[in-house]
């Protein structure tokens, strides 16, 4: 039986959602990571550092008493965003980053950016204070197909920010192509790529096995098999501009397996079992805790946490669902399997 020992992981990209639903998903990130990015499309979307931080009161509420966890807020950036808003909610320590999505590009982002030029008086003030972006990379246009649209994004928007803002700090969040990897790569003096376990683990192929599986359907959606040996090789390497970014994104039962189910995939109770499962795969266990644990932080500029977990190659069920008290389900990554790492008391 192998045992893994490492620094506190933390996640750097996450969906809590609001209300009920937050409530029960916020437990199952607390006690796995000791900070998380919080991603802030909700409905209405968290634009403005006064809306950020009633939202972390909300978030804190939910977590569990004795349980350690900071959640670091960040702003959706839209046309109309505040330069000094923006800047001075990350002076003041209540946001840590501005989150770009394209309009219409997945979940909650049709208040999104609708061209690059609206929002430039934000990116120039975000430079100057070293304000990190946060981007979900997919170009958005009806013509474009939905399997290029990060490649594309990459070649069309995300080439000319980072020629036009040249100490801009970016993250292209939830990488999912080799271009994704390659354009992190050649930008690593300030840039990070964040992966999804499900990028991970799965091509698109298991969008299709044994029919259409809606709990597996998320933006950007998974990918052809190269793409994936790309973020492996990626994510397994060591190099520090690649760290875990879960994009858990919770979504009820009926609101999956419907006529235009949701885009997400529910990972958080499951997220370190899918993570020690690829690098165990990949032998590349001493390379764990520098993807989980150390490169998140280094480049956010946050010390790394000093508390330790221990992992070991035990397998345990994961149950069907997560139940959200009169609401209803959520399906999680690996319901009803069994998976090969338990977390050690």
């Amino acid at each position: 039986m192998r045992r893994l020992t490492f620094r506190r992981p933390d996640d750097w990209h996450v969906h809590f959602r609001d209300g009920d639903l937050m409530r029960a998903v916020v437990p199952h990130t607390a006690r796995a990571f000791g900070r998380a990015i919080v991603m802030p499309n909700l409905t209405p979307p968290v634009t403005t550092a006064a809306a950020a931080a009633a939202y972390r009161d909300r978030i804190l509420a939910a977590v569990p008493e004795g349980v350690d966890f900071t959640p670091l807020m960040t702003a959706y950036l839209t046309d109309g965003s505040d330069p000094a808003d923006i800047v001075g909610g990350f002076r003041d320590g209540v946001l840590a980053a501005v989150k770009l999505y394209p309009a219409h590009a997945t979940t909650n982002s049709q208040f999104g950016v609708t061209s690059i030029a609206a929002v430039r008086p934000v990116l120039a003030a975000m430079e100057a204070a070293g304000m990190p972006l946060l981007i979900h990379g997919e170009v958005t246009r009806a013509e474009v197909d939905v399997f290029d649209r990060e490649a594309r994004f990459v070649d069309e928007v995300l080439l000319g920010i980072l020629k036009d803002f040249p100490g801009l700090r970016v993250v292209l969040e939830h990488v999912t192509t080799s271009e994704g990897v390659d354009v992190v790569r050649a930008h690593a003096d300030r840039m990070a790529g964040t992966m999804t376990p499900q990028h991970l683990l799965y091509d698109r192929n298991e969008l299709f096995r044994g029919g259409i599986r809606p709990h597996m359907y998320c933006l950007p959606i998974l990918k052809r098999s190269t793409h994936k040996k790309a973020l492996r090789a990626a994510a397994t390497s060591g190099e520090a501009c690649f760290f875990l970014g879960t994009d858990t994104a919770p979504h009820l039962r009926h609101t999956k397996e419907a006529p235009c189910g949701c885009a997400g995939v529910f990972s958080a109770p499951t997220a370190l079992e899918a993570y020690l499962k690829v690098f165990a795969e990949e032998n590349a266990l001493d390379r764990f805790e520098a993807f989980a644990s150390l490169n998140g932080p280094a480049f956010y500029r946050l010390p790394a946490n000093e508390t330790r977990v221990t992992w070991e190659e035990r397998a345990h069920p994961v149950p069907q669902a997560v139940e959200v008290p009169g609401a209803g389900e959520i399906v999680t990554l690996f319901a009803g399997e069994t998976v090969d790492w338990s977390p050690v008391a």
